[in-house]
Parts: structure tokens; C-alpha cells; sequence
């Protein structure tokens, strides 16, 4: 019986051991792409951060910072590696002046149906190995991404109705340098690089008639629906690429079981918060049809959406002569989309 319980109390001290230790406790500040009072912010602070504190035991606790706390947000790659922030949860497309592979990894415009799609290549796929070797190249490997994903498929708020293509034509579209902005090119629209906090007012005043802004739920929270009344839903264009990161002396610091269960904990948080961006944008657009507010819902139909994508393809090619990297990038995500019958 004594040795039993020897045996019992060692095996429990090894335990004990093997656990995270509260003791070693300390709060992780990481910089992300939302602003503090958005949706996105608030779901992930309140809802996901205390299951990582509890999970880990309270050794690992995260404090959320809105974008451009510390650092612009082009910035963040560099203040994680020298240390001035612990972590990131940012957009991928804050890189691409390191290198155009990063846009094709951040939002291979027009390309996915669906962001499951797009984070099972990032996730599942060769994805996160090549953003990876990225920031191991422009952060002298001091970061550890942890993985990437987009949480939405962006509607597109529009003053005129766009039902295909052809629709484009001549329309002025707000659109973010790189990708974006060369797709509505070659579709025939005219881009036009509004800051984003400027959408509302450039909708507003003529100076845009539609915008690569965000998901329907943001964008009807900004009141974008109030004055651009024929949005495309689901979106024909963009899934923004998130992911997550620490300083690599702060990951290498946790232990093994701390480390895969901040793993597992992403992987849990960003299916969940993509899955209720979905459902709020759903109950917004059930709410909008069934309404008399004026507003039409526009859904593509799937030829108009391939139409766009063979479009869209051309740019990809274009940005994929520009660097080895992007060349590797754009090679993987043609194959991936291939696997998946996105692509011919």
C-alpha cells in the first residue's frame, strides 16, 4: 500500500509539473486590425480570451490592442520581432511592401467561395508554411505564426445596381492598393484609393459609387445600406486574411502543452468567429428582403462569379512575375483551387 501511494504521489507531482504554472503568469499584449469598438474586437476579447486564460490556467492571458495602438499597423511585423509588442492578430496584407507574395497570401481577390475554403488552404493547406518562411525571411525568424485565416467574405455596398460584369464597367470603386484595386481595373471599374474611414462620406457625396469596405454586418453598422442600396451579397471579391503571431523568445518560452493549446484555442476561435459573422450577416440580409427599406440585395449568379475569377486570375499572374516568393504563392493557391474545382 505504501509503495501505491509513492507511486500515486509521484505520478500526480508529474503531473502538477507538466501543467502550465499560474506562477508564472503575465498579461500578453498583441496589436490587431480592428479598431476597439468594432464586433470583431469585442467577440474575441470577451468571449475567447478568458477560455485561453482558463484553459491555460491563468499563465497565459491576453490583452487585445485596436489597430495602431503602439505601432502603424505595416509596423507590426517589425515591433513583434524586436520585441516591443508580444503579439499580433493582424491582416497579412500590412506586408506587402516586404514583398507581393505577402498580397497573395492576404487576399487572393475573387478567388474562394467561401472563407472555409480560405482557411483550409492557410490552415490545412500549404498556406501557413509559406507565410512562414515569409516572416522568417523579413523578421530574422523572431516570430512564430501560429495560423491564418479570413473571418468573412466582404459584401460589396454599392449606389447602382452591378448584377454581372459587365455592370462595372465605368462604376468608381473604393479599393485598397494591390489586388483589389487591379481586379476592379481589369473588370473595367475605376479605382479609387479612399482611406477607409472616408467610405461613408465618399458614398455619401458621389465621390465613390461602391466600395471594398468590409462584411454586410460592418458595413450596415457604419450605415453604409442607408445610402448604397443595391449591395452584392455574398461578396464577389474579398476574404481578408488574419493571423495570429507571437515574438518567437515568447513562444519558445511556453511549454509544449501551453503551446498546443494555443493552438487548439485559435483553431476553436477563428471557426467561431467566422461562423458568427456569418449568421449576423445572414440575419441582416433575411431582415433587409423581407423589409420595405429599399434595399436589393444583388447575388451573383455563379457564372457572373467565374466570369470575374478568370478576370481576377489575370491579376494574380500579374503580381506572381514580380518576385520568386510570389511566384510559389500564386503556384500553391492555383493548385489548391484546382483540387477543389475552383479553377480549371
Amino acid at each position: 500500500m505504501k509503495i501505491r501511494n509513492q507511486l500515486t504521489i509521484a505520478v500526480m507531482s508529474a503531473v502538477m509539473l507538466a501543467l502550465p504554472s499560474a506562477a508564472d503568469a503575465r498579461v500578453y499584449r498583441i496589436q490587431t486590425s480592428q479598431n476597439a469598438g468594432d464586433a470583431t474586437f469585442q467577440f474575441v476579447a470577451e468571449k475567447w480570451l478568458p477560455k485561453l486564460k482558463a484553459m491555460t490556467g491563468g499563465a497565459i492571458e491576453i490583452e487585445l490592442l485596436p489597430t495602431g495602438a503602439v505601432v502603424p499597423p505595416k509596423e507590426t511585423l517589425d515591433a513583434i520581432s524586436s520585441g516591443v509588442l508580444d503579439g499580433g492578430h493582424e491582416a497579412i496584407s500590412r506586408y506587402t511592401g516586404k514583398n507581393i507574395a505577402y498580397a497573395l497570401l492576404a487576399d487572393l481577390v475573387s478567388a474562394y467561395d467561401n472563407p472555409d475554403q480560405a482557411q483550409t488552404f492557410c490552415m490545412n493547406g500549404p498556406g501557413l508554411e509559406l507565410l512562414r518562411e515569409l516572416h522568417k525571411k523579413y523578421s530574422n525568424d523572431q516570430v512564430h505564426v501560429v495560423g491564418c485565416s479570413p473571418y468573412a467574405r466582404e459584401s460589396l455596398p454599392s449606389k447602382v445596381p452591378m448584377r454581372g460584369v459587365a455592370d462595372m464597367k465605368g462604376v468608381k470603386i473604393r479599393a485598397p492598393e494591390g489586388l483589389p484595386a487591379e481586379l476592379f481595373k481589369r473588370a473595367g471599374a475605376s479605382s479609387v484609393p479612399l482611406p477607409f474611414s472616408e467610405v461613408y462620406n465618399g458614398l455619401d457625396k458621389g465621390i465613390i459609387d461602391a466600395a471594398d469596405a468590409s462584411s454586410f454586418a460592418n458595413n450596415d453598422s457604419s450605415g453604409m445600406h442607408e445610402i448604397a442600396k443595391h449591395p452584392i451579397y455574398p461578396g464577389i471579391h474579398s476574404q481578408a486574411v488574419l493571423h495570429l503571431l507571437f515574438n518567437k523568445d515568447i513562444w519558445d518560452g511556453w511549454t509544449p502543452e501551453q503551446q498546443t493549446m494555443v493552438e487548439v484555442w485559435y483553431q476553436a476561435m477563428i471557426a467561431d468567429l467566422r461562423r458568427d459573422n456569418d449568421l449576423r450577416d445572414r440575419r441582416l440580409v433575411a431582415n433587409y428582403a423581407s423589409g420595405s427599406s429599399g434595399v436589393e440585395i444583388i447575388d451573383w449568379t455563379l457564372e457572373e462569379r467565374n466570369k470575374l475569377r478568370a478576370i481576377a486570375k489575370g491579376a494574380w499572374e500579374s503580381f506572381a512575375e514580380r518576385t520568386p516568393e510570389a511566384r510559389e504563392v500564386y503556384e500553391a493557391q492555383v493548385e489548391f483551387l484546382k483540387l477543389y474545382g475552383l479553377l480549371k
